[in-house]
């Protein structure tokens, strides 16, 4: 089953200009750690960075490939899926596995389990999810507590986010039905380091101090 992987970018952000190649303080440039974990999961065949702009090819380590998109898919109207669809289109293979750079992080054990988890066909799909049991209120009301009979935190049903890191699919998926979550999702629950997100500075600032302090602890950011 050939599986591809493939982290999608662009050099020029509105958010967080420039976060794709942006540095964390004494470390390296953001696009780097999950380009390195990728290259660690042996269930992957090939690695792509899929950019409009050739200047990446600065950043990225030996065995990273390069594919150059329509720089049309940079717009800020455009879907997530046209570009997933994109690629796919241009890369054929059985299984993709998508990453972001902005999620770096996420192990190379996690990915590994999901691209399992599909490969075996249990599995259409999988996605990295934070797990969450606190007090939630939609439209100025509770969404799932009781005022009048408050319960422990602990005891709430739990309630999973995407975080948005990565996601595994079969390309029949995205190619015939336009998605990259199917009906039978693997739900990989992340930790709350692998589940951050960088959109905007705020996000980097968090993400370098995590970084940082990991470091002089000796922990490993990311494997």
């Amino acid at each position: 089953m050939k599986t591809i992987a493939f982290v999608p970018m662009k050099l020029k952000n509105e958010r967080l200009p420039g976060k794709n190649t942006k540095p964390f303080t004494h470390g390296k440039p953001l696009c780097k750690y999950i380009l390195e974990t990728l290259k660690k999961v042996k269930e992957i065949d090939e690695i792509y960075v899929y950019c409009s702009d050739p200047a990446i090819l600065l950043y990225l380590p030996k065995g990273i490939k390069f594919l150059k998109r329509d720089p049309a898919l940079d717009g800020s109207q455009v879907k997530i899926n046209e570009v997933l669809r994109a690629f796919a289109e241009d890369v054929p293979a059985d299984l993709y596995v998508l990453a972001h750079a902005t999620a770096p992080f996420v192990k190379a054990e996690t990915i590994s389990r999901g691209v399992q988890a599909v490969q075996s066909g249990e599995y259409d799909s999988a996605l990295t999810v934070f797990r969450q049991q606190d007090f939630f209120w939609m439209d100025g009301k509770p969404w799932n507590y009781d005022t009048k009979e408050i319960p422990r935190t602990q005891d709430l049903k739990p309630l999973y986010r995407e975080t948005t890191g990565l996601y595994i699919y079969e390309s029949r998926l995205i190619l015939e039905e336009n998605r990259r979550i199917g009906e039978k999702p693997m739900l990989l629950e992340a930790d709350w380091k692998e589940a951050v997100d960088i959109n905007n500075p705020e996000d980097f600032v968090i993400a370098d101090a995590i970084y940082n302090y990991c470091m002089r602890k000796g922990e490993k950011v990311y494997e």
